[in-house]
């Protein structure tokens, strides 16, 4: 069975850090992403990153400051989010895309890849 954990989330003040991580099981080798959705807004693609993490994506408005990764012994996944800022606030997702194996397809930050998704973790920061 596919499953997507995520947690870390919580409230914090601009400029401050925040790490989410996800644990992944019921699959292996797969490309995983960060999503997110503020309310009223649509899901953006925050990162992504390749099985073995040869290759990872950001978004423009987070570059710079996240930084996604991976522990392929865990299975897990985890973004270190620095420097937040009050646009950044809200519920973040992990995905993984059940697609294919090991790399990404383009473009890597497009929702609709994604097979299996988590029940998000919210980000809260406050100015």
């Amino acid at each position: 069975q596919v499953q997507l954990v995520e947690s870390g989330g919580g409230s914090v003040q601009a400029g401050g850090s925040l790490r989410l991580s996800c644990a992944a099981s019921g699959f292996s080798r797969r490309c995983m992403a960060w999503f997110r959705q503020a309310p009223g807004k649509e899901r953006e693609g925050v990162a992504a990153i390749s099985f073995g993490g040869d290759n990872e994506y950001y978004a423009d408005s987070v570059k710079g400051r996240f930084t996604i990764s991976q522990d392929n012994a865990k299975n897990s996944l985890y973004l270190q989010m620095n420097s937040l800022k009050p646009e950044d606030t809200a519920m973040y997702y992990c995905a993984a895309d059940l697609g294919v194996f090991g790399g990404c397809r383009w473009p890597p930050l497009t929702g609709r890849l994604y097979g299996a998704w988590g029940q998000g973790t919210q980000v809260t920061v406050s100015s």
